[in-house]
């Protein structure tokens, strides 16, 4: 029964408690290591420890329980990725590679790590861009991401251990969090909401991938299937918008006028992102099936009920 028990590092994030709750639908046992996770989501298979990535005595003692591994611990600050390259290693490259250190001692892991689409690339040559694109982050996270995926890679190649990883696009959907410098979608409907001014830096042209967090979730279950895997996906729904159409979408759903005030853009911001999800429908017959003006609706009647 150990394919049923699935652990999810920081589990108590956005995604993670998603996932969870539909592993959960799904039969899993779900074993969830993070330091938060609201009482209030805990379903009766869902089994919290409360710690870090790289919590010794929680591991040894879930990891005989659990041989499929969801990695979706990450910790970002405003700036850090602009001005704190040690942020990075301290916080989630280092944690990581104690992670695997522990990892060693166990066979039959097969671990999916949710590293980013929306940084590794750079400002790629055209879109949408594929996995085997050359990786040039602008910032500091997208170079830990990149630095994490390496050392898996090459984790990857012992015996008895692999390795998938997911390179999504910008999640958003209900129950993301309000955090400062995160989620465009999630902070325009809240200044919708409120009716307060919302800063965009440039000129409102930067093209970006939104996905709706049930494709997301749907697209980690479907490879929970493949536990020898060892390739790389971008998860993305495949059409771009500029920030300036994405306001006239939340507009038009809303019924409200979104104040904006345009700033200077900055050199860690990427002009355009949008993903080539080919290789994963390929692979597991996933694809989106909520669209942005659907999945903004959802959000925008979800976020008015809390």
């Amino acid at each position: 029964m150990k394919y049923r028990n699935i652990l999810l590092l920081g589990g108590g994030g956005f995604i993670g408690t998603a996932l969870a709750r539909r592993l959960c639908e799904d039969k899993f046992n779900v074993h969830i290591l993070s330091k938060h996770f609201p009482a209030r989501q805990i379903e009766p298979n869902m089994i919290f420890h409360q710690g870090n990535l790289d919590d010794r005595e929680i591991l040894e003692r879930v990891l005989p329980e659990c041989q499929i591994i969801i990695h979706l611990a990450s910790s970002t600050t405003p700036g850090s990725s602009s001005r704190q390259p040690a942020f990075e290693a301290d916080q989630n490259i280092t944690p990581t590679l104690r992670f695997l250190d522990i990892l060693q001692s166990y066979k039959n892991f097969h671990i999916i790590f949710v590293s980013s689409g929306g940084t590794l690339y750079g400002n790629p040559e055209s879109t949408p861009v594929v996995e085997t694109h050359s990786l040039t982050p602008l910032s500091f996270h997208g170079a830990g991401k990149v630095a994490i995926e390496t050392f898996l890679r090459t984790f990857s190649t012992l015996p008895e251990k692999g390795t998938t990883i997911v390179r999504p696009s910008n999640v958003y959907g209900p129950g993301q969090p309000l955090r400062t410098g995160f989620g465009v979608i999630r902070t325009m409907l809240e200044h919708v909401r409120r009716g307060t001014v919302m800063e965009i830096w440039g000129d409102g042209t930067a093209i970006r991938d939104f996905l709706y967090i049930d494709d997301m979730v749907t697209a980690l279950t479907r490879l929970i299937d493949f536990p020898h895997d060892n390739n790389t996906y971008n998860v993305g729904s495949g059409i771009g918008y500029s920030l300036n159409q994405l306001i006239e979408i939340i507009e038009s759903v809303c019924g409200k006028k979104l104040h904006a005030i345009y700033r200077p853009s900055r050199k860690t911001d990427v002009k355009a992102i949008v993903l080539d999800s080919s290789r994963l429908i390929k692979k597991t017959k996933w694809h989106p099936s909520v669209s942005l003006e659907q999945g903004i609706e959802f959000t925008w009647k979800w976020l008015k009920h809390q």
